[in-house]
């Protein structure tokens, strides 16, 4: 097993471990594992040796013997099991027996990530986002107008796409973690500007409906830097600043950028798209987005040099962008 596989494994295990995955995030990472199978054609196969379990953590961890490799894939791994939150029991145990795998117990960098990654995820539980809706908040018809202009919304919308895309490029795995979290406030936003009043739980039911997996977009993010050569650059300790070569373009510019547009249509539609309707028109705002995402590289990139750890903390927790 190659490098790339290994820790490929390794995170589509982490995927999984949960055991709570619905049958929409098993068929975004299965949909992810076909998308890239024409840069790994082994892919879709190794998802099926992972979904039946014909591949387990320990032969996965022997193949990576240097410790750039176990420490990525570890970092990985806590950022797929942070994706919708705080970890569970399952996903605790299951990174405490790949670290004991991976000789990591007590590595120093690990640790770190590990720490980084979590107060992320706690502070995405903690946020000022309402946790739970009060009863009768959403009101049943709301009117189309919202209560900023459109040109406003729009921008908040490219805000976000770019500080989304900023944070995939940074080096440390566990900025990721970030970017689900800031989807979910835009979502909760835009809503609000129409009128409604939304807890997480719709929000996150709204994403995961477009098609949008909280765990597969980890997943593919990571998956597409493994492809892009990332793990010749730890080899070669030359990963430093910000990871332009292994990630490419910023993926999740043109997810978050899409999403917000959506939302948009959704709101101002009082609600009433179906959810063939909805996934459709997500696929057809994609594209586009992906196109804008190569005119907005640089603000991006610019971005990506502007951030810090007690930024994205501040971002996840707070109301302000």
């Amino acid at each position: 097993m190659s490098p790339e596989y290994a820790i490929l494994t390794i995170n589509l295990l982490a995927a999984f471990a949960d055991g709570a995955n619905d049958d929409r995030e098993r068929e975004h990472i299965r949909r992810f594992t076909e998308n890239l199978g024409s840069e790994a054609p082994d892919l879709p196969h190794l998802y099926q040796d992972v979904l039946f379990k014909r591949v387990g953590l320990a032969d996965a961890a022997k193949a990576l013997s240097d410790l750039g490799q176990r420490q990525f894939a570890y970092e990985m791994a806590v950022c797929v099991c942070d994706a919708d939150g705080s970890q569970n029991d399952a996903e605790k145990n299951f990174l405490r027996e790949l670290k004991s795998h991976l000789g990591l117990e007590n590595d120093v960098q690990s640790l770190e990530h590990e720490r980084q990654a979590d107060a992320l995820a706690d502070a995405w539980g903690n946020t000022a986002l309402p946790l739970s809706a009060a009863a009768g908040s959403v009101p049943p018809v709301v009117a189309s107008q919202a209560n900023v202009s459109e040109a406003e919304l729009d921008q908040s919308i490219l805000n976000y796409a770019i500080l989304n895309g900023a944070l995939e490029l940074l080096p440390q795995p566990w900025a990721s973690v970030a970017i689900i979290p800031l989807q979910v406030k835009l979502v909760y936003r835009i809503g609000k500007a129409y009128g409604y009043e939304m807890d997480q739980g719709h929000i996150k039911e709204f994403i995961a409906t477009v098609g949008v997996g909280l765990t597969s977009q980890y997943l593919e993010q990571f998956g597409r830097k493994l492809l892009g050569g990332l793990l010749g650059k730890l080899a070669g300790k030359t990963l430093g600043g910000i990871g332009r070569a292994a990630t490419g373009m910023a993926f999740s510019f043109a997810t978050t950028y899409a999403l917000g547009q959506l939302a948009k249509r959704y709101y101002a539609g009082n609600r009433q798209m179906s959810t063939q309707l909805l996934q459709e028109t997500f696929q057809g705002l994609l594209g586009p987005a992906k196109q804008l995402q190569s005119q907005y590289l640089p603000q991006i990139q610019q971005k990506a040099n502007s951030l810090d750890a007690g930024q994205i903390m501040a971002m996840v927790r707070g109301n302000s962008l």
